[in-house]
């Protein structure tokens, strides 16, 4: 690492997180489970793989339309643990608060976090809370972390992509960041975009108990579709080229990220999630997740490429092709 203090882009999700990942915490905490990178540590047992996942949330505003910190934690966590194959079960919270936080707001974003965890079936067992004195946070920070059991016969990899593979994602790109963008009234923008804040569990569980041509999956939280795609091709001996014409966005989101000067590929999701499966059962999976109302919007967007290895490609409406590239700087801070 060349720099030496932290940035803000040092959390977009781009670039410079990676390296910092690489450089400090995996050089540091390396071993086998942390190593694999995935949304949540896969931990072999016996009879079963336990996934077990942590996030913290720092969103600014803490309401924006669609959702709230509260919901944002549940939600976030229940994803990293479904996308990994697991059932999640058990959920832990974690306060910041800062001194002189209104009881009313805190009683409403824990509201927020029981209906969203009642709903998906989770139960919240431990947590912990801190006071810091005024001015030292903003507001309030969440953490969470979740447990939940996967099939060990459920082979999902990286290793196990290959060639010919198809790239599905479950509906409309960019709709988080730009409805918490907007949410902090620093543009005069009007808009009904709302978050697409959500939990997949059941989407998700049930594509795996219906289709075994299921590889891999990822959620394309802070950096966007590209930031987790790039992930996904790091070091691998393929690539994957998407389709322009092909990937779902609102046309109210494409038209503020172009006034605005922003690739959508790069915004934040927090409702959707990215499946790479066997082209042959593809069209089955996107037709079964238009069942769901998390899926309504499913398109395949690309697919597998032997070369170039190790690169994201966008096929333009034009017909041209152009190299996705990670996030490098922080678009804005406190998304997710």
């Amino acid at each position: 690492m060349s720099e030496n203090k932290i940035l803000l882009s040092h959390g977009s999700g781009g670039k410079l997180m990676h390296s910092l990942i690489e450089n400090i915490f995996l050089k540091n905490f390396n071993n086998e489970i942390l190593n694999k990178l995935y949304d949540s540590a896969i931990i072999n047992f016996k009879d079963f793989e336990l996934c077990f996942t942590t996030d913290s949330y720092t969103v600014k505003p803490i309401f924006f339309p669609g959702g709230d910190i509260g919901k944002l934690s549940i939600c976030g966590t229940i994803n990293d643990l479904s996308v990994c194959g697991a059932t999640p079960l058990f959920i832990s919270v974690g306060f910041i608060i800062e001194e002189g936080f209104d009881i009313k707001k805190l009683e409403k974003i824990v509201t927020s976090m029981k209906i969203t965890s009642k709903f998906v079936g989770v139960k919240i067992v431990t947590g912990d809370t801190k006071i810091v004195e005024k001015g030292k946070i903003d507001e309030i920070f969440i953490n969470t972390s979740g447990i939940g059991i996967k099939d060990k016969n459920l082979k999902l990899g990286i290793e196990y992509i290959e060639e010919g593979d198809k790239i599905i994602i479950n509906g409309n790109i960019a709709e988080h960041g730009i409805s918490v963008l907007l949410a902090r009234n620093e543009f005069d923008i009007k808009s009904n975009i709302k978050s697409d804040c959500a939990p997949l569990n059941f989407l998700i569980g049930g594509l795996l108990k219906e289709f075994k041509g299921i590889k891999f999956m990822r959620d394309p939280t802070r950096g966007g579709l590209s930031s987790a795609l790039n992930e996904i091709v790091k070091n691998q001996n393929f690539g994957i080229v998407i389709y322009e014409k092909e990937i779902p966005i609102k046309k109210e989101v494409l038209s503020i990220c172009e006034i605005l000067g922003f690739d959508p590929l790069n915004i934040a999701n927090e409702g959707k999630v990215i499946i790479i499966c066997d082209k042959r059962v593809s069209s089955k999976i996107v037709k079964k997740m238009k069942e769901n109302i998390y899926g309504k919007d499913a398109r395949i967007i690309g697919e597998v490429v032997k070369k170039p290895e190790g690169k994201v490609l966008m096929e333009t409406i034009t017909g041209s092709l152009r190299i996705v590239e990670e996030v490098v700087g922080e678009q804005f801070p406190r998304i997710c």
